[in-house]
């Protein structure tokens, strides 16, 4: 069968099919079983429990932004290659997202109000990072998936052993987080300068400050 030559109206349609998939909680996942499946559910105390699932939510949040940035990376991208490669990027993605929240919903914390924000925020950084070209653009996406390797490393290390779930799900992310830096970095992405790079990791700060609270 012969791939669909899709117009810009279709790539804004697809767009927004994706936004209101991944806002309102239906990605379209693959087919990996959930990490936390057949684990057990740990014995938290309360203030445990509370943290835990804040991080989750983070970690939600992040996904979040994830499928916007690949959004609007693939959207403006030159190269089809690399447009197929944002968009087999976006589909694991989409576990993760799927698997946040289920964690964060299991915890009873949910999800963060403010979602559509960093959505809407991150799909246009995404797409100018596409505009600038496809190695800035895939550099963009190896330097955000290293950054959010060494951010999930740090909840793992604040979450118990005990919580074999919780851990099941950060692992296979960091996995896959470190899978896609390296794919585009093969693609040819180019090593970010240090100001842009300052700026992602002080976005991310302030992201998850706010996304613990709400």
């Amino acid at each position: 069968m012969e791939n669909r030559d899709y117009s810009p109206a279709d790539h804004l349609l697809i767009n927004l099919d994706q936004a209101l998939r991944t806002l309102l909680g239906k990605p379209l996942v693959t087919e990996r079983p959930n990490p936390a499946r057949d684990l057990p559910e740990a014995e938290l105390e309360a203030r445990e429990k509370d943290h835990i699932g804040r991080l989750m939510r983070i970690n939600h949040t992040g996904e979040v932004c994830a499928q916007a940035l690949y959004q609007g990376q693939a959207l403006t991208a030159r190269d089809l290659k690399v447009r197929a490669s944002m968009e087999a990027s976006a589909r694991e993605e989409n576990d993760h997202l799927d698997w946040c929240e289920r964690r964060a919903r299991e915890l009873e914390t949910g999800t963060s109000l403010l979602n559509p924000l960093w959505y809407a925020g991150s799909f246009a950084l995404g797409a100018v990072a596409g505009v600038a070209g496809d190695k800035w653009s895939l550099g963009f996406v190896a330097e955000t998936e290293h950054q959010v390797e060494s951010h999930l490393d740090s909840h793992l290390a604040e979450v118990p052993e005990k919580d074999q779930r919780t851990r099941a799900i950060l692992e296979q992310m960091r996995d896959d987080e470190i899978e896609h830096g390296q794919k585009a970095r093969r693609l040819g992405g180019a090593e970010l300068p240090k100001p842009i790079k300052g700026a992602m990791q002080l976005m991310s700060k302030v992201m998850t400050a706010t996304v613990y609270r709400m």
